[in-house]
């Protein structure tokens, strides 16, 4: 029988751990690139973007849609990345926590 001083003193870890990885999210920046780099999104942990960087020799009025495409590619490998360290950070935070196999 678990002892209900331990589920709290785990509980207490627990909510420590999460805020201490939603700090980190919001600090965290990642770079999307598609195009070899010709365009580039910063997107910082939790989702948002913070920066578009396009290269002028991707931009042709006469083919809009491939920027477009472009640009939905650098967004969806910065969601990509993102999502890797957060990945990352839950199997650190469930390693720390003594939970093996968690994530």
């Amino acid at each position: 029988m678990l002892d209900p001083s331990k589920i709290a003193e785990m509980m207490q870890q627990a909510q420590q751990m999460q805020s201490k990885m939603q700090n980190e999210l919001s600090e965290l920046r990642v770079l999307g690139q598609a195009g070899g780099g010709m365009v580039k999104v910063n997107v910082d942990g939790n989702h948002n973007c913070l920066s578009v960087e396009i290269d002028e020799a991707v931009v042709d009025k006469a083919d809009i849609s491939m920027l477009q495409d472009l640009i939905q590619a650098a967004i969806n490998d910065a969601a990509r990345r993102v999502e890797e360290k957060r990945m990352e950070q839950a199997r650190s935070a469930a390693g720390n926590m003594g939970i093996p196999g968690l994530f």
